[in-house]
């Protein structure tokens, strides 16, 4: 399946020069979409993985979907402030500043095997910070799994250098 020709281009969102890579019509597209869910999950089938992180808020969609199919449990990444109980948080770098995602304390155990999953990896911060709140927690992060690769900003390879295997189903060259 092409799923390139499934994911919408958006030119000059969120500023000029940027290709936004929309999944949303990827999503709506239900062959589509159960295809990314089966090629995301199929690297861990048949192994232990005990929880699938997603990032907020299309790797819930994706994370979800791939928990479900798994037999894992979910964990939410979220933006500061949005969950309810004892949190984790860790801060990433964007480009004019500094944001920041948290985890329930409780939402993962030392030992627990987790996958992490999101739409897109770019620079990798978003990434990188959910696998600071993983491995804080003690938990052993599996892997990390996108839909979408932007080779060009390396933040594959930034997981990479962090000891993490990384599951992309497409690239798209540029940003």
């Amino acid at each position: 399946m092409d799923l390139n020709a499934l994911i919408r281009t958006i030119p000059d969102h969120p500023k000029p020069g940027i290709m936004f890579r929309d999944i949303t019509t990827l999503l709506a597209d239900a062959g589509g979409f159960s295809h990314a869910v089966a090629a995301l999950s199929a690297p861990f089938e048949g192994q232990r993985v005990d929880k699938v992180a997603g990032v907020e808020a299309r790797g819930f969609i994706l994370g979800g979907a791939v928990a479900c199919r798994l037999g894992a449990g979910f964990v939410p990444l979220r933006k500061k402030g949005k969950l309810p109980h004892k949190t984790v948080s860790a801060d990433y770098a964007l480009e004019y500043g500094i944001d920041t995602i948290e985890m329930h304390l409780d939402a993962c155990r030392a030992g627990e095997r987790v996958l992490l999953v999101d739409d897109l990896i770019a620079t990798g911060g978003t990434a990188v910070a959910g696998l600071s709140l993983l491995r804080g927690v003690g938990a052993e992060v599996v892997a990390a799994a996108f839909v979408i690769d932007l080779p060009d900003l390396g933040g594959a390879d930034r997981l990479r250098a962090e000891g993490l295997p990384v599951v992309t189903l497409t690239a798209f060259e540029g940003h």
